[in-house]
């Protein structure tokens, strides 16, 4: 794979970036009417192709929070053409890399001495490139290490790159009005937490603590004496990306049991923890030749507020969802619904977010669940086809509802596409078991 020399990080550099692939994006679709106007029947599968090319070429050369907005986007399978989540994905693990003098600079500058002083081997070639780091392998006192190295100027950038990046997530989302800003609000602080790899440092050892009696899942160790805010050492660990697992499995037991470590782990941050690892994409689980889980990147926890813990878990039991006074009082809690809405939009807005809702919570209405039935997928296909053509709907302010929201959403989103990469089937319940390892109180649904 081609490396890196050189990546921008002034705000000129980086907007100078993505006015280029504006441009590029902006011919292919002169060259789509201009063939459309001979072949009228021509649809937009090649056009997106092209645009998702032009726009992750773009976006991989910048790095940094640019290109894990493609990433996050990636996971959304129901909401974009497939062509970009396809490309996207890449953004996951696979990116071109920096190259190796770089490599050596940028760990100069971060930690004021070469790798090859502080390691008795270290690799200059990546292992694994991805939106805001690459991974390289290292050796120290016989133990195999990976060396995760932050990428120039990322943490500088995001409040900029974020800036540009607005105006198409605003489209792309049917997002209006000012209360649009408390996602991007978010959305930035997580970014920058994402960048402090000392907090990651922290929360990975935390996380790898409290989840330690969860059978079949395993943790690295880390090693704060050979890291820093721009440079994370931890234990190599051996295995196949999730999602590469899952195409070639053919061992429903082994799907099985994997789907419901998955299942088990996030149920107990959520519920018992009441912080999250909000970032659940293939690329940060790996499985090794046991058949066994391993969590590797902790850099995005979403802490669980109880305002929002309560009412956003109430509505997933079925019997409230059909409880009129219940949910109208939780919608308001959540954000969903507002004083100032008039009837019309309260009648609205209750009726299409009832319906969500109860999709995309129906697992928690049975003691087992198949992440693997097609029919299940269909009508989150289905839905998602509603709300973007339904011209109703794309009048209205899609940005409603509490800015919590933004990570639990995807988080659920991101452990569903999991779970049905594997096929899994899941006994939903489970989980109840490990509230004895924690001593907080639950207030599991």
């Amino acid at each position: 794979m081609k490396t890196i020399d050189k990546i921008p990080t002034t705000k000129i550099g980086r907007t100078t970036e993505l006015v280029k692939t504006g441009i590029k994006v902006g011919g292919n679709y002169l060259k789509y009417y201009g063939n459309k106007v001979v072949n009228p029947s021509l649809d937009k599968e090649r056009l997106n192709q092209d645009n998702a090319e032009d726009i992750y070429n773009g976006l991989k050369s910048l790095k940094g929070s640019a290109l894990k907005v493609a990433q996050m986007l990636s996971m959304e399978k129901n909401m974009l053409p497939e062509a970009y989540v396809e490309r996207f994905s890449l953004s996951q693990f696979s990116v071109p890399p920096l190259s190796a003098p770089l490599v050596r600079k940028t760990f100069k500058t971060y930690f004021g001495d070469y790798p090859e002083n502080l390691y008795d081997t270290f690799a200059t070639q990546s292992i694994n490139a991805a939106s805001i780091g690459q991974v390289h392998q290292a050796f120290k006192d016989g133990k195999k290490l990976a060396v995760k190295i932050q990428y120039p100027g990322v943490a500088q950038s995001i409040s900029s790159d974020l800036a540009m990046v607005k105006p198409v997530a605003k489209k792309m989302f049917n997002i209006k009005g000012k209360e649009s800003e408390k996602y991007f609000t978010e959305v930035e602080q997580k970014l920058l937490e994402e960048t402090d790899y000392v907090l990651e440092l922290k929360q990975s050892q935390q996380i790898a603590l409290d989840c330690s009696h969860i059978p079949n899942l395993k943790f690295p160790s880390y090693y704060p004496d050979l890291s820093n805010h721009r440079i994370l050492t931890m234990d190599w660990m051996d295995g196949a990306h999730l999602s590469e697992f899952a195409k070639a499995n053919t061992n429903t037991e082994v799907a099985n049991k994997l789907g419901q470590t998955l299942w088990d782990y996030y149920m107990f941050q959520m519920h018992i923890l009441k912080a999250v690892n909000a970032d659940p994409h293939p690329g940060n689980f790996l499985v090794n030749t046991n058949n066994e889980l391993i969590a590797i990147d902790f850099g995005c926890i979403k802490h669980i507020p109880d305002d929002f813990y309560g009412p956003y878990f109430e509505l997933s039991r079925p019997e409230n969802l059909n409880n009129k006074k219940l949910f109208e009082k939780n919608m308001f809690k959540l954000e969903i619904l507002r004083k100032e809405d008039t009837p019309a939009e309260l009648a609205f807005f209750s009726e299409i977010f009832n319906e969500m809702i109860g999709l995309f919570t129906s697992p928690f209405a049975h003691d087992t669940f198949d992440f693997g039935d097609p029919v299940f997928w269909k009508q989150i296909a289905d839905l998602s086809d509603k709300f973007q053509n339904d011209p109703e709907v794309r009048k209205m302010d899609a940005g409603r509802g509490s800015r919590h929201f933004l990570y639990m959403n995807r988080t659920f989103f991101g452990l569903y596409n999991l779970l049905h990469d594997l096929k899994a089937v899941v006994r939903v319940n489970d989980f109840k078991k490990y509230i004895k390892h924690n001593a907080m109180p639950s207030k599991v649904a």
